[in-house]
C-alpha cells in the first residue's frame, strides 16, 4: 500500500504509521532504501514470485546507493529471479554487472556459467567456470559444471565437423544431378543470360538427393543407383476433380505403360466407362505461356523432356500431365 484505506485512522493505528515510516520515509538514505527492496525481493523470491522479486530488485539498483556491494547483490539476485523466469539473456546481463562491481562474487559468477550454459554458448561457460574455479578451486557447481559445458563443447564441434561433410556430400550430390539433367539437354526454367546464375539457380532448387517438391509425399527427381532420372509425376483429371500420382517415374518408361496399369481396372469415378488407355489424351501446360501441348503416350518420360519446343518443363519440382 502506498496510503490507508479511507476507513482507517493512522494515527489511531501506531503500528500502521510505524510500517508507512519504515517503508515510505523519503528521508531514508539510497542504501537503506535499496537494502529494503532487496529484503522485500527476497521474500518474492522464496515465495517463488520471480516477477514481482525482479520488479523489487529494479526498484531497490533506481536507488542508485554508493555500495557497490549492496549494487552487486541486487544484480545478482535480479539475475536469478530472471533466469527462473526463462529470461538468460537479461539474468546474464545482472550478472555481468555484478561481477563488474565485485570481481569476487562467486554467485554471480555461477549465475552467469548456468545462463551460458542454457544459452548454448559453451565455450563462454567454460571460461566463467574457470574464473569462478581460480576463486574457489573445490566449488562443487562450478567443477561439474565444467565437465558438462566441455562435453557438450565437444560434442557441438564434432556435429559441426559432421554437418560440413554432409554439407559437401550434398553439394557433391546436388551437382552430379543437375550435370545430369543438362547433359540430357532437359530445360529446367527459363534460361537465365548468365551460365554462373543458371548453375546457382539449379543448385539452390536441390535437395540432398532431389529436386525439392512440394508435393505431399515429398517425393523428388532424384538419380537411381544406376544413374538414371526419376521424376515425380501428377495426373490430373479435371473432368472428375481425381489425380494419380507416381513418386518415381523412371526417364525410360513410357506413359501409356503406366496408363495401362493405372486403368486395368476402370476407376469406380468413371461411372461412363470411357477412361480407356486408348481413349485418353495427355497435355502438359506451359504456365509461363498459358499454353496446353499435347504429348504422344507411346514417348518415354525423357523424350518428353527433351521435347524439342522446350516447353514442357517450367519447374523442376514436380511434372503435371492433364489426361482428357
Amino acid at each position: 500500500m502506498k496510503r490507508c484505506p479511507a476507513e482507517i485512522d493512522a494515527a489511531q493505528q501506531p503500528d500502521l504509521a510505524c510500517l508507512q515510516s519504515l517503508l515510505f520515509d523519503e528521508e531514508q538514505g539510497p542504501a537503506e532504501l535499496a537494502r529494503m527492496y532487496k529484503n522485500e525481493g527476497n521474500e518474492y523470491f522464496r515465495e517463488r514470485d520471480y516477477k514481482r522479486a525482479v520488479i523489487a530488485y529494479t526498484e531497490g539498483l533506481k536507488k542508485k546507493c554508493e555500495d557497490p556491494e549492496l549494487n552487486a547483490v541486487l544484480h545478482t539476485n535480479r539475475g536469478a529471479a530472471q533466469f527462473y523466469l526463462g529470461n538468460y539473456r537479461s539474468a546474464l546481463n545482472d550478472a555481468v554487472q555484478a561481477k563488474k562491481l565485485k570481481p569476487t562474487h562467486l554467485k554471480a559468477i555461477i549465475r552467469g556459467a548456468l545462463c551460458h550454459m542454457e544459452l548454448k554458448n559453451f565455450s563462454e561457460a567454460i571460461a566463467w567456470c574457470e574464473e569462478g574455479l581460480r576463486i574457489d578451486a573445490k566449488e562443487k557447481k562450478l567443477v561439474e559444471m565444467r565437465a558438462k559445458a566441455d562435453k557438450l563443447k565437444r560434442a557441438e564441434e564434432r556435429d559441426a565437423r559432421k554437418a560440413k561433410v554432409m554439407e559437401k556430400k550434398e553439394q557433391c550430390q546436388k551437382e552430379i544431378l543437375l550435370a545430369a539433367i543438362k547433359e540430357r539437354n532437359i530445360k529446367l526454367v527459363l534460361e537465365p543470360s548468365n551460365e554462373e546464375e543458371e548453375l546457382a539457380h539449379g543448385l539452390a532448387e536441390i535437395s540432398l538427393d532431389g529436386f525439392h517438391s512440394d508435393n505431399a509425399t515429398g517425393a523428388k527427381v532424384h538419380l537411381d543407383a544406376d544413374g538414371n532420372l526419376n521424376w515425380p509425376v501428377l495426373f490430373l483429371y479435371p473432368e472428375h476433380e481425381q489425380t494419380d500420382f507416381i513418386a518415381a517415374f523412371h526417364e525410360n518408361s513410357r506413359f501409356i505403360d503406366h496408363l495401362m496399369l493405372m486403368f486395368a481396372e476402370l476407376p469406380p469415378w468413371d461411372l461412363e466407362r470411357k477412361y480407356l488407355p486408348s481413349n485418353l489424351e495427355l497435355y502438359f501446360e506451359d504456365e509461363e505461356r498459358a499454353e496446353m501441348y499435347e504429348l504422344n503416350p507411346e514417348h518415354t518420360l525423357l523424350q518428353v523432356l527433351q521435347h524439342e519446343s522446350q516447353k514442357v518443363i517450367v519447374k523442376p519440382v514436380l511434372l503435371t500431365c492433364t489426361v482428357l
